[in-house]
């Protein structure tokens, strides 16, 4: 299990337990919930958290799980009603991961390492305040705070490769 999860962390980034679990948290899922609108059995979805099984070979699981731990990681969705929430998950289960539009799952992108390094240290209420508090001198860099530290991952990828050009 040991050697599996080391795997996780280098082909994902951290063990799939990690990533799930904080997927769990943030929705209020169960694993049974989880591994529905993954596609995968709940077993299956257990083997992978504790380290028993290694890869997801499935791209489209892949795509839902990115899909599932964006909609986890956006401030907004703490605003959602429950069925509104039900709605997005259903949504992302009906999805293939090619009409996602996402790359498989590998490594963490620069993008994902800044939004988790800023949502580490601050709330989004505290990243907000900073932003208004430098905006009118720093108006990029008040920019950069929101996209990145309570905006969505794909409006930060999106902000991410116009800037730099990628």
């Amino acid at each position: 299990m040991a050697r599996n999860r080391a795997l996780q962390a280098e082909w994902y980034g951290e063990p799939l337990g990690d990533r799930v679990r904080r997927i769990l948290d943030g929705l209020g899922l169960s694993q049974s919930a989880l591994a529905r609108v993954l596609g995968l059995s709940p077993p299956m979805l257990s083997q992978l958290m504790s380290g028993h099984r290694a890869k997801i070979s499935n791209p489209a699981v892949l795509g839902r799980l990115l899909a599932v731990e964006d909609l986890a990681a956006d401030p907004a969705t703490a605003a959602l009603s429950a069925g509104e929430l039900r709605a997005r998950l259903d949504e992302i289960r009906s999805v293939a991961a090619p009409a996602l539009g996402r790359p498989p799952l590998e490594r963490p992108t620069a993008v994902r390492a800044v939004q988790a390094l800023l949502r580490e240290v601050a709330s989004a209420a505290e990243i907000e305040a900073a932003a208004a508090l430098i905006a009118a001198e720093f108006p990029d860099l008040a920019d950069v705070l929101r996209i990145y530290g309570t905006g969505r991952a794909g409006d930060a990828e999106e902000h991410f490769r116009r800037i730099l050009g990628n």
